[in-house]
């Protein structure tokens, strides 16, 4: 069985925790989604992190893809907890980067990406918060200046 890795990284507030509750989800691994909320999500276990509503220890979890075991590594989003987020980056395979719309790419998550993009890992911009009111042109243009090398 093939098994990958996938890091949910970017700022706090981003959606990490909840999009790694929606994959598990989707993927029929859970039968009901967790709420950062109501404290229920699969890899916010400490009291600590329930009671604030933010991921402090980088959390595992997974789920079976066809012939694939896929771990989903959720990481905190808050600066303070930077160093848990690079002890993670060197087992991955892949990583998702969440929302840039509400406020725009913010310094974690341009830190997280260099990061990212200097050990070769291959990235993707997921927006969670995209909608109606956000100028797509404009937030694709937020990701180019500060995402793509500059020619």
């Amino acid at each position: 069985m093939k098994i990958i890795n996938i890091g949910v990284l970017a700022h706090v507030d981003a959606g990490k925790t909840t999009l790694t509750e929606s994959l598990l989800y989707n993927s029929g691994a859970i039968t009901e989604l967790g709420s950062v909320d109501k404290g229920t999500t699969r890899t916010d276990n400490t009291l600590l992190e329930r009671q604030r509503g933010i991921t402090i220890q980088t959390g595992i979890t997974s789920f079976q893809w066809e012939n694939t075991k896929v771990n989903i590594i959720d990481t905190p989003g808050h600066m303070d907890f930077l160093a848990e987020v690079y002890r993670s980056l060197s087992v991955l395979d892949g990583a998702i980067s969440t929302d840039f719309c509400k406020d725009g790419v913010q310094a974690q998550t341009r830190i997280l990406f260099h990061a990212l993009r200097k050990m070769g890992i291959p990235t993707i911009f997921l927006s969670i918060r995209l909608t109606k009111m956000d100028d797509l042109s404009t937030v694709y243009q937020d990701i180019k200046r500060n995402f793509l090398p500059k020619l």
